[in-house]
């Protein structure tokens, strides 16, 4: 039995999903499809924003919103998104996220100014806060333990992981042919179709748990913390670490962050339950989850600077060069299911990490003023392969021996980390790349080469903590 064989259905809450013997491959299909909106819309603007600075008159300081207007409030909203899974039921918050992710889609196209769609984009990043956690909870709890739910977590974190690059390549397919509007207006019909598919195929939620509530202290100082801290990471690289627009969220979002802790142990019915945090598989996968994304979830960004400024491709071209890419992580997020059946969640992840850790190493050695596409192929290849394995195993992994009723907290928590961990590791490495201070071809190289080898040492770091994985989670 492994990790993922022990998620929140087997434990004693949501009999009802944990007894059917399948839930059906239209079910999963619709599970991967959001998970899939998800992790493309954070990327989707990427290659468009010169064209959407050029429209809605950006500035260059505030052109960076489009991107993290979206983390910011993702992350921010994400313990919020995962207790009220817990109290009110996965469907509905699926259905909530995605309602959401459709309105403001519609707004963003439609924006006429900066305001406007930074706006939408945050309230995307709330949809997603909302969606996420419901996602994973489903497919944690609707599928039988064993190879079912092993094969459910590979369709699910193909769908998340190769996302990530699907929407560089999505986004540079309809800039080039339809207009930046249109990476927004995608959506729209994408979200009507999983809506009305959802209500066909997730039973419906159970009633509401007796004497359980909202924890409205605990839900405020959460957010606007989380919010805090991630939006001094995100704007301290472009406006200085010791600038007041970075100190100021920072030691805001630290206050409330103690504040919140200090509610969290004194409340009956708390946001974020601290016991769940005696649970070793817990915390170390929300230290892997904070450690990928701070250094594999980052090369994406380091790549579009390589294609677009060191080789000179237009958005379109640029798009399509993740093609590659999204191929090996579709192939190694469908072959960590297998893998993990058969030795086991820790050293399956171990594993992707170390082959992550080569191919990055790989993709920075063929980095070159002078190099090709192709050189930097063999090293896509092992980089995808380790990425889509191990953004497969982690969230299942994290949450396996967390009971049924509080796998949304549990999501939420580990996700949580995962939004901090991009905001944290991308200000890093984009600082040590030093790419604003470089103005030739070759000192840009130099600058994302130095990036990704100390992303190589941090993905090896990664490795080490995920041997605290527990050889069998607690029931």
């Amino acid at each position: 039995m492994t990790l993922l064989e022990t998620a929140a259905g087997s434990q004693p809450a949501a009999p009802a999903r944990a007894r059917r013997a399948g839930a059906g491959t239209a079910t999963l299909a619709l599970l991967a499809f959001a998970q899939l909106i998800i992790s493309v819309d954070y990327n989707i603007v990427y290659v468009a924003l010169p064209r959407i600075g050029g429209d809605l008159g950006f500035s260059a300081q505030h052109l960076q919103w489009v991107i993290s207007a979206y983390a910011v409030a993702f992350g921010g909203f994400l313990l919020l998104g995962g207790r009220a899974c817990d109290l009110f039921g996965p469907r509905r918050m699926f259905v909530t996220g995605l309602a959401l992710y459709g309105i403001s889609s519609l707004a963003g196209g439609l924006a006429a100014g900066p305001g406007t769609l930074i706006a939408a984009r945050a309230v995307q990043g709330i949809g997603g806060a909302f969606l996420f956690p419901a996602t994973l909870t489903l497919v944690g709890t609707l599928f039988a333990p064993g190879r079912e739910r092993n094969r459910a977590y590979s369709v699910w974190g193909a769908a998340g992981g190769s996302g990530l690059v699907v929407g560089a390549l999505l986004g540079g397919v309809l800039t080039q042919l339809l207009g930046w509007r249109s990476v927004l207006y995608v959506n729209v019909p994408l979200v009507l179709v999983a809506v009305v598919a959802a209500f066909r195929l997730i039973a419906p939620d159970t009633a509401r748990r007796a004497g359980r509530r909202v924890d409205l202290p605990g839900a405020l100082t959460s957010t606007l913390g989380v919010t805090g801290v991630v939006v001094a990471l995100v704007q301290g690289p472009e406006s200085g670490w010791l600038s007041a627009t970075t100190v100021l969220p920072a030691a805001a979002g630290t206050a409330l962050l103690a504040a919140f802790l200090l509610v969290e142990a004194r409340t009956r019915d708390p946001l974020m339950p601290l016991r769940l945090l005696r649970d070793r598989g817990l915390r170390t996968g929300m230290t892997v989850t904070f450690l990928y994304m701070a250094t594999i979830g980052s090369t994406a960004y380091f790549l579009t600077v390589h294609f677009q400024n060191v080789l000179g491709y237009d958005a379109l071209r640029s798009g399509l060069a993740y093609l590659v890419p999204m191929l090996a992580i579709t192939a190694g997020s469908l072959l960590a299911g297998r893998v993990t059946t058969r030795l086991g969640t820790r050293t399956a992840m171990t594993g992707s990490l170390v082959l992550a850790a080569s191919g990055t190493a790989m993709v920075a050695l063929a980095m070159a003023v002078d190099g090709s596409y192709l050189a930097l192929v063999p090293g896509f290849l092992v980089l995808g392969l380790g990425q889509g394995a191990g953004y497969t195993l982690m969230f299942g992994a994290a949450t396996a021996g967390v009971a049924g009723q509080e796998q949304g907290i549990a999501s939420g928590m580990a996700s949580t980390a995962q939004q901090v961990g991009g905001a944290v590791g991308l200000a890093v490495l984009v600082g040590l790349a030093g790419l604003g201070e470089r103005t030739s071809a070759a000192a840009t190289v130099d600058g994302m080469r130095t990036a990704l080898f100390v992303a190589v040492g941090g993905i090896a770091l990664t490795a080490l903590v995920a041997l605290g994985f527990p050889r069998r989670p607690a029931r």
